[in-house]
């Protein structure tokens, strides 16, 4: 017999409208994708720590350089002859008549060598400074050429104005304090040391002078240089010959070859390498010989190495000697130059790494959702700040590892220590070893395809769209097996 003081049982009231939208699954995903984006701003302030340190490694590199010996640049030789010639200045005297003034003046005719043969043997090596360094080198430059005889009818000057028992030979070397012995020009019959230049020319960055006497009143000569020079990051040849040969080897296995001129012949190994130019005059911007027009045949706009795949370059304008003839400053452009880069730049690695950053969590927290939408657990969205938060300071792990151990061994362990971080985290929240050892894969593959784009750098574009491509068909594929009408009667 039933019991009649039983109350009757009233039917599950109606979740409210609040209650259905706390568990929406489409209010989840919309604060995941804000989450995402919110984690911008910490991923900005990565990138700044990034910049900072390597702003950092730069200005130490710049302080060792400054004492080893900087970027070197070798220019000429080229003989310089003073010469005076005179001219009628009219003046006015207190009566009025105008009487005509002569003045004498000095001045200097130059030739380029007819051929000039430049051998160079470099040991790079790297300078460290605490946590920092930067490369630097020692070399041997050997210029052999010779000089042809000096037409002086083309520059409309009479022999006897020129002093040629005070000729002179330049050449350049842009950072003295990298000059290890002093230079000797061997010329004829005669050895001569050269000396700082004066003010009076400044062909080059700096400049340096030779005496010679050409009372013969002929230009016409063999010459030999031997030049024993310590510098950093790179060595360039400015080519002021009718015929340039250029032949440069070291021990470095990283070489980079700048400047307007690739090496006709190259041979790079794991240990050494060897590099080979032929240069004639065509494109030079200055005749084979001028008077007049002392000043600096080139101006170097840009020394350091950037991340601009092509910079830009300002040409100056040209000038005019007083023979006539336009004298365009030349720059790197007009130059050979051997850059001796770093063969792992930590810096430049990770930059590029935190520029996947935001891709590689959007990716996870997308696994992390499917996750929780198939095995049906749970995860809240503190839960989701937390795993964002350790791999965003992957990256900061990540840098300061690379300073010490080298960029792939801290791409190891922070990559090791951030999956095992976020992996037991998970396991701490769904309390199932399985999807933990899932999502560790997941994180593992997500971190080895982003080294492998690393180790690319001619490929890296087409190998990372098609495997985020990849990716995203595996993700469409996993969304067919989830019935997403199923929260909507929910």
């Amino acid at each position: 017999m039933e019991n009649q003081n039983t109350p009757p049982a009233f039917p599950p009231s109606p979740s409210s409208f609040f209650e259905r939208l706390a568990n929406s699954v489409i209010l989840k995903l919309g604060i995941i994708l804000f989450l995402v984006l919110l984690l911008l701003i910490p991923m900005e302030s990565v990138k700044d720590l990034i910049r900072e340190r390597k702003n950092r490694d730069q200005a130490v590199s710049n302080e060792i350089a400054s004492k080893w010996g900087n970027t070197q640049v070798v220019s000429g030789p080229i003989i310089g002859i003073p010469y005076t010639y005179s001219y009628n200045v009219n003046t006015t005297d207190e009566k009025g008549e105008i009487k005509a003034e002569k003045h004498v003046e000095k001045d200097y005719v130059f030739l380029v060598s007819k051929t000039l043969d430049v051998k160079s043997t470099v040991e790079p090596t790297y300078l460290k400074r605490g946590i920092y360094q930067t490369v630097v080198y020692n070399a041997t430059i050997a210029l052999r050429g010779e000089f042809d005889e000096i037409d002086l009818a083309k520059l409309d000057l009479n022999p006897e104005d020129l002093s040629w028992e005070n000729a002179k030979v330049f050449i350049g070397l842009s950072d003295l304090k990298g000059i290890k012995a002093i230079p000797k020009l061997s010329m004829g019959q005669d050895e001569v040391e050269f000396e700082v230049g004066n003010a009076d020319v400044s062909l080059f960055e700096q400049t340096m002078v030779a005496n010679v006497d050409l009372s013969d009143r002929s230009t016409k000569n063999e010459f030999a240089i031997n030049l024993d020079i310590r510098g950093s990051r790179n060595l360039t040849v400015f080519p002021t010959s009718n015929e340039t040969s250029i032949i440069v080897s070291g021990i470095w296995d990283n070489p980079s070859f700048n400047g307007g001129f690739l090496p006709e012949d190259r041979t790079i190994s794991e240990q050494d390498f060897t590099a080979k130019w032929r240069i004639p005059s065509f494109s030079r911007k200055f005749p084979q010989q001028w008077k007049g027009a002392r000043g600096r045949m080139y101006q170097i706009t840009n020394y350091e190495i950037t991340d601009v795949d092509y910079p830009v370059v300002a040409i100056p304008e040209p000038s005019v000697s007083s023979s006539g003839t336009n004298v365009q400053l030349s720059t790197e452009q007009d130059m050979v130059q051997v850059n001796f880069l770093e063969s792992v730049n930590n810096y430049q690695k990770t930059t590029r790494v935190a520029k996947y950053g935001i891709l590689v969590v959007l990716l996870t927290f997308t696994s992390l959702f499917f996750t929780e939408v198939i095995k049906k657990q749970r995860v809240h969205i503190v839960q989701y700040v937390l795993i964002g938060c350790a791999m965003v300071l992957f990256y900061s792990l990540l840098l300061a590892l690379s300073e010490h151990t080298g960029f792939n061994w801290g791409y190891l362990i922070a990559a090791i220590a951030t999956i095992m971080l976020i992996s037991s985290f998970i396991f701490g929240i769904t309390k199932d070893k399985k999807i933990a050892f899932i999502f560790s894969g997941i994180l593992s593959a997500f971190y080895i395809f982003i080294f492998s784009l690393m180790q690319l750098q001619d490929y890296s574009l087409i190998v990372g769209t098609i495997g985020v491509f990849v990716i995203l068909a595996l993700l469409m594929r996993l969304s067919t097996r989830v019935n997403w009408y199923q929260f909507e009667k929910k």
